[in-house]
């Protein structure tokens, strides 16, 4: 056994070396222990249930850079909810407050670097939070690796238990995966199917082309080559419009 002070009301807190979460006996706080020593154990609560995120992902999904009706042709796989456990550094840099985070256990999704603690929303995370059927991930990065990195001067630093949908999703035969903060709306991802770029580069090029082409002949038989600008420019704009519907 090993013993700390509870960072909330001061009161002797005996733990088992190698545990990471103890339980205050005096406040029922539960606190994080790790080499740098005991911290506030905070959480965010969900903001947004499977319906609501699977609508934010549509929405998503409906953007200018996203393929062409990836909203609608996307099929969900599989819909996780998690609460994903994240450092937080509060820190003096010069004369401003800065709040830096970074994840708390070994991950290849994309945003948690991103993530951003909104003030007031922040709770302890006692034994009165109730979780439901979130998936609780336990860290397993300590956070004194990253204190050498981190600047200024430490003000309060905790781990933080995030709310996230992970959204697995299939489009024409691939697989991609998107993590949706629970408590923001926004969405992380740094792979999805983007819209094809190549046919309006097609339509630019051609338009060019008979344009440049139409430039010389006005300097022979203006009369001609005011009709050929004319059909080229109707082509212009039925080709962009077909494209735009089309990719």
């Amino acid at each position: 056994m090993a013993e700390t002070d509870c960072p909330k009301c001061g009161a002797p807190l005996e733990y088992d070396v190698g545990t990471l979460i103890a339980e205050c006996s005096y406040c029922d706080s539960r606190i994080f222990i790790d080499k740098s020593g005991a911290h506030f154990y905070h959480i965010l609560p969900f903001y947004s249930d499977g319906q609501q995120a699977i609508g934010i992902f549509r929405r998503w999904a409906a953007g200018p850079k996203k393929a062409k009706n990836l909203d609608s042709l996307a099929s969900v796989q599989r819909l996780s909810r998690q609460y994903f456990p994240i450092y937080m550094f509060k820190r003096r840099v010069g004369n401003a407050e800065s709040v830096l985070v970074e994840p708390a256990k070994l991950t290849n999704l994309p945003g948690f670097r991103s993530l951003k603690v909104p003030p007031g929303d922040i709770k302890i995370f006692g034994k009165e939070f109730e979780t439901g059927d979130a998936e609780v991930l336990e860290p397993d990065l300590d956070m004194s690796a990253y204190l050498p990195s981190m600047p200024g001067e430490p003000i309060e630093q905790a781990l933080v238990y995030f709310p996230v949908w992970q959204v697995e999703y299939s489009f024409k035969g691939r697989s991609y995966t998107c993590v949706i903060d629970g408590s923001s709306g926004e969405v992380f991802t740094d792979l999805f199917p983007v819209r094809g770029s190549g046919p309006y580069l097609a339509v630019s090029l051609i338009g060019f082309g008979a344009f440049f082409g139409e430039g010389f002949l006005l300097l022979y038989n203006a009369y001609l080559a005011a009709i050929l600008i004319g059909i080229t420019l109707v082509g212009v704009l039925l080709s962009s419009v077909y494209v735009a519907k089309k990719f």
